[in-house]
């Protein structure tokens, strides 16, 4: 979602690509998962990313059963009208077993960009269907098109950069950079397509709630008035209109901006001239203004297009065209060639902001000499790159209205509740001390009272020595940031591996970065040509026995809205082998010296995690021989290292059954017979965004879990 949106991020690191981990853990009888035995083929829905894994001690926590129910996605058929809108088109044939299988066969392995946007069909389901509440199915729609936005910005971005290079080589599946591209665009097409008529549908059904989002040439000629005055008094001073012809230079045209081309002439003039006018949305002004007390929506466009009189007094206005930008985000830097980090993710910033244009949205009735031209001027093969539009263009933006006072047209507030164990008049370092591990479920358990508590204990406790803290994403009121610097001010030795490289959250981890700085913290920037996307906190204490680790470790980021809203899991020590393995890891992020390190429980990534993973595969298909018991099971953001992939269809060919709940991209095809009929894939779509990576070998009965 930022990243605080409900999103599959299409630009997610495959499995072992960054600085992550993995820990085992010992779970309760009653959550463990069943042997495997006769089961149900279910038809699986395939979905990308992942990262790493750290094993624990014996947690205490106990997971709420209540994960599972927040966001199946529905059956079609249960859904109105759901199965013709939101099917994904069939892109990719699957394979006819013929004898023994090529494991090197790209037909064996699905497209990443294509099972991306799969992924986002199932999003476009629950818009779709009719038990969702109103205003949920309208963020939904947001959350799709702000996908979208990214998937051109990223992925788009990046296949295009490949294709201008000159470069061929074949994807894992066999494609060819610009063959990805055109495949992407009939998908995308296709999704745009229904996505339109399922805000027609759900547009028309806040319509009988009195939400409305009216055109102007709907609204009376008071509320018209009023609109008008509104514009004048609040947003035409921002308005700068820029001409088009041989004096004026094409302007620039921002990022992911609503734009207005505007056909114009002086009375009695034959001759034309062309007006290019920027929709200010984004710097304070909504995308849609309100009337005062209804919920009346207006998109701003469409008021600026009907006063144009305003702009251009005395002239005639034939025409007025709405057009939108995306540009590429791809302007990464090579870090080993820079002195300083944080000053080369300055410049990366301001590159991005020029980075080549990617798409051009259009609506339909645009002149097609006028849809020729802009191509042109934007550098836009016409015939591929400009998608025409019907209706209304970055429906991102419809956040705006979820955001309306409508309780019975979203879902009912959700309160997370207390950890059992965590209690408020006892030290949480106690409570972890005794029960050496304490597993916590987000959302479904409380953010603020665990994870935020132990920073701010952390931050106050006079027998606390030292912190050390991985930033990678956080809020705009971060209370983890701000424990750090409280933590400074008590003489505490405090050090922040703050990660500049966060996708679209650059900018404000340089904040965080010169702010901790100032309050006299340590800050690093991690591993040359690494992302730190490991999510740790260790905290040194003087306690009555000696110095002793806490720590904890997640998997989602130090940030309160996204942990409202992301289903993560984390674990709070005090287990010594964790504690001593988190010291080596912040040693070495914090100097990237790469002697080898031994760790005893955390798998880092990239080096020691693929490997381990691979192994713990292996050793599964072995333990299956022996005993006939072998199950594997990984709850994952994406599945898209080829050779996991190859791997699982190794286990699954020897019998092993695996089981794996992928949200996104998945490279795997299950249900091939011979190959993958003991693969079951399934994708968790609902409420809360599911961003835990959980990873389970039965071992033969020595059952391990590991998280990350």
């Amino acid at each position: 979602m930022d990243d605080n949106k409900f999103k599959g991020r299409p630009d997610g690191n495959g499995s072992g690509a960054g600085s992550g981990w993995a820990e085992r853990v010992s779970l309760p009888d009653h959550l463990r998962p069943p042997l495997p035995d006769s089961r149900s083929s279910d038809e699986p829905v395939a979905a990308e990313e992942e990262e790493f894994a750290l094993p624990v001690a014996e947690p205490d926590g106990e997971i709420p059963d209540t994960a599972a129910s927040d966001g199946i996605l529905p059956d079609p058929e249960e859904v109105d009208s759901a199965e013709p809108r939101t099917t994904p088109p069939d892109t990719v044939p699957v394979p006819e077993p013929e004898g023994a299988f090529d494991l090197d066969d790209p037909a064996l392995y699905l497209n990443r960009e294509l099972t991306w946007l799969n992924f986002n069909y199932r999003v476009l389901a629950e818009a779709a269907d009719s038990r969702v509440p109103l205003l949920e199915r309208l963020k939904f729609l947001a959350i799709v098109s702000s996908n979208l936005d990214e998937f051109f910005m990223k992925r788009i971005g990046g296949l295009k950069q490949q294709v201008g290079a000159g470069l061929a080589e074949l994807s894992e599946d066999g494609r060819t950079p610009q063959q990805q591209i055109d495949e992407c665009y009939t998908v995308v097409r296709d999704l745009e397509a229904r996505k339109r008529d399922v805000f027609l549908e759900v547009a028309s059904a806040l319509a009988g709630h009195d939400i409305v989002i009216a055109g102007y040439d709907d609204l009376n000629e008071e509320d018209q008035e009023w609109v008008r005055r509104h514009y004048v008094e609040n947003i035409y001073p921002l308005v700068t209109p820029q001409a088009t012809d041989p004096a004026h230079p094409f302007p620039f045209i921002s990022n992911l901006s609503l734009n207005l081309l505007v056909t114009l002439r002086l009375p009695g003039d034959p001759f034309p001239s062309l007006a290019r006018v920027k929709v200010p949305v984004g710097t304070g002004t909504p995308r849609f203004l309100t009337l005062p007390d209804r919920n009346v929506f207006v998109p701003l466009e469409q008021v600026m297009a009907a006063n144009l009189d305003l702009l251009f007094p005395g002239m005639e206005i034939d025409a007025c065209e709405l057009f939108r930008v995306t540009r590429n985000a791809n302007t990464e830097l090579e870090e080993d060639e820079a002195d300083d980090l944080l000053a080369m993710i300055e410049t990366e910033l301001r590159q991005r902001r020029l980075a080549p244009i990617v798409r051009l949205e259009v609506v339909p009735g645009t002149d097609p000499v006028h849809r020729g031209m802009l191509a042109a001027e934007l550098g836009l093969d016409e015939e591929s790159d400009v998608f025409e539009m019907e209706g209304t263009l970055g429906l991102a933006d419809l956040w705006q209205l979820v955001g309306v006072e409508a309780p019975d047209l979203k879902d009912r507030p959700h309160h997370p509740v207390d950890h059992p164990k965590i209690v408020s008049d006892r030290s949480i370092f106690h409570t972890i001390r005794d029960s050496g591990s304490l597993l916590v479920h987000h959302p479904y358990e409380s953010f603020s009272t665990s994870v935020e508590r132990f920073l701010s204990e952390a931050s106050l406790d006079p027998k606390v020595r030292a912190i050390k803290m991985t930033v990678y994403r956080t809020s705009a009121d971060s209370k983890a940031v701000d424990y750090l610097i409280e933590a400074a001010r008590n003489g505490k030795q405090v050090t922040a591996v703050v990660e500049l490289k966060a996708r679209f959250d650059e900018a404000a981890n340089i904040r965080w970065a010169n702010r901790l700085s100032g309050y006299g913290i340590h800050v690093t920037y991690g591993v040359v040509g690494l992302k730190t996307h490991c999510k740790a906190v260790l905290v040194v204490r003087q306690d009555y026995d000696g110095l002793r680790r806490y720590a904890h470790i997640g998997t989602g980021n130090y940030h309160a809205g996204t942990a409202r809203l992301y289903a993560d899991i984390g674990l709070l020590t005090c287990d010594p082998d964790i504690g001593s393995d988190l010291t080596e890891l912040f040693n070495y992020l914090t100097t990237g010296y790469k002697p080898r390190r031994n760790y005893r429980k955390i798998l880092p990534a990239p080096k020691i995690l693929k490997p381990a993973i691979l192994e713990k595969i292996a050793r599964e298909i072995e333990q299956h021989e022996e005993y006939g018991n072998g199950l594997i099971q990984m709850k994952l953001n994406a599945l898209e290292d080829v050779d996991v992939t190859r791997a699982l269809y190794e286990a699954s060919r020897a019998g092993v059954k695996v089981d794996l709940v992928v949200r996104d991209t998945c490279r795997l095809r299950p249900g091939i017979e011979g190959l993958s009929t003991n693969v079951r894939v399934v994708s968790v779509v609902g409420r809360f965004l599911e961003h835990a990576r959980v990873y389970y070998f039965h071992n033969g009965g020595d059952e391990e879990f590991y998280l990350g």
